[in-house]
């Protein structure tokens, strides 16, 4: 999620995050409301595949990994990502709360949307493909397959996949941690490999990943196709 996105979609969701704030208190004087109604300020914005809105994009969130959407969501509480909504909703939400959340998101797995088209220059599809399947060592970057999984589809516990998303939102999420309007728990490995990437090699990703046929399973991989190349921050989970 970027920082304009919400700009209309929070407004319309404005009355429904009260619910998800409340829900946890009011559930210790009365029964608590199942966890599916409590959420619904997520999907109200969040829709089974994603919503597109006047100046922005929301994405899936449904059957990414637990640890990843855990992350996200401790983030936005420690404002290592941006977002004046999400900073709001979740300030006041324990983390054993915010990990209920992230279990029942990742438990979900609807049909992605249709890939883009693939891109029309051959250089750009050629070096999109290049750092997406083997990097650039000289440059010190890291093929995408190595931590995202070899179908592109995340690695559990906390990697998120890169299929069924847009260019603009690739993109824009790439540029937000060069930029430095988007971070995670240290140490910050994509804010490292964003730095030693160029803008024509984040359009040439972004176009690449956006254009990726959808695989038949399209669930998180349970390891890594190869030992990680390099070290990045992830917060424990609350029963940890």
């Amino acid at each position: 999620m970027y920082r304009r996105e919400w700009h209309y979609a929070g407004r319309a969701c404005t009355g429904i995050l009260l619910w998800l704030v409340v829900a946890p208190a009011a559930g210790a004087a009365a029964e608590p409301d199942p966890l599916r109604e409590r959420v619904q300020a997520c999907t109200a914005c969040h829709g089974e595949e994603k919503i597109e809105i006047a100046e922005g994009y929301v994405p899936r969130i449904r059957g990414k990994p637990a640890g990843y959407l855990y992350n996200q969501l401790m983030n936005y509480r420690a404002h290592r990502r941006h977002d004046a909504t999400m900073n709001h909703l979740v300030r006041n939400l324990s983390a054993k709360y915010l990990f209920e959340i992230a279990e029942y998101f990742a438990a979900q797995q609807p049909p992605y949307p249709e890939p883009a088209p693939t891109p029309d220059d051959p250089a750009l599809r050629e070096r999109g493909q290049a750092l997406v399947e083997h990097g650039d060592p000289d440059a010190g970057i890291p093929a995408c397959r190595a931590c995202h999984g070899e179908r592109l589809t995340g690695v559990l516990p906390a990697t998120p996949g890169l299929i069924g998303l847009p260019q603009h939102y690739l993109s824009a999420e790439l540029n937000g941690w060069q930029l430095g309007r988007r971070e995670a728990a240290e140490p910050d490995c994509m804010a490292t490999i964003v730095e030693r990437m160029s803008g024509h090699d984040i359009q040439a990703v972004s176009a690449w990943l956006a254009a990726r046929p959808l695989p038949d399973d399209t669930r998180p991989d349970a390891e890594a196709i190869e030992a990680t190349p390099m070290n990045c921050g992830s917060i424990p989970r609350p029963d940890k």
